[in-house]
């Protein structure tokens, strides 16, 4: 953790301090305001960057934590921190974004938290700056390369929301996010033109 750069780092401890916070008592004020509400139910605009520092439980905030420190770490060094948190948080965003209108279009009821939708824009980035990096599954220990597991990854959320499949999660989110942060690389390609 000591060899993260700043961003990443920052993100890390910014994460871990709002769980701590959560457990301490302050869960039920943190998602009353802090979470991403429907607009039928409390939506406040703020609430679309916030909602991805809460986490539903610790199984939670470990698994997005450990791919932002995987993932996180070497898109910063070569973008830098600045262009890193900007695009970090444009996913979140962009995944806020998608949320609401899901939830809008479904009249869900229920609240989105967690760091996905940044996290998972960072795994798209990682996959088309290192798209022969080689990654290693935990489960099945399959090995492959980086633009592969992206993927196979987006494609099963995408199975996964059209299906209904684990209903209590945002995959539509993680689209967004994902979404997001393929424009804005498109976008600074084109500018960098």
């Amino acid at each position: 953790m000591l060899n993260l750069p700043a961003g990443t780092l920052l993100l890390l401890l910014v994460n871990v301090a709002v769980f701590a916070l959560q457990n301490l008592g302050g869960e039920d004020f943190l998602l009353a305001y802090f979470a991403l509400w429907p607009l039928a139910t409390g939506f406040e605009p703020w609430q679309l960057l916030t909602y991805s520092f809460l986490h539903g439980n610790l199984v939670h905030l470990l698994f997005n934590m450990l791919a932002l420190a995987m993932f996180g770490g070497d898109v910063e060094r070569v973008w830098g921190r600045d262009r890193f948190l900007t695009f970090y948080f444009v996913c979140v965003l962009s995944a806020g974004l998608t949320q609401v209108l899901f939830t809008y279009l479904t009249g869900s009821l229920a609240e989105t938290i967690g760091a996905s939708g940044g996290v998972f824009g960072v795994l798209l980035a990682f996959g088309m700056m290192f798209p022969h990096r080689t990654i290693l599954l935990i489960f099945p220990p399959i090995p492959m390369p980086a633009w592969l597991f992206v993927t196979v990854y987006g494609a099963l959320e995408l199975w996964f929301g059209v299906k209904g499949i684990e209903r209590d999660v945002a995959h539509f989110a993680h689209l967004g996010g994902m979404l997001g942060g393929y424009l804005m690389i498109r976008y600074g390609r084109a500018r960098r033109r």
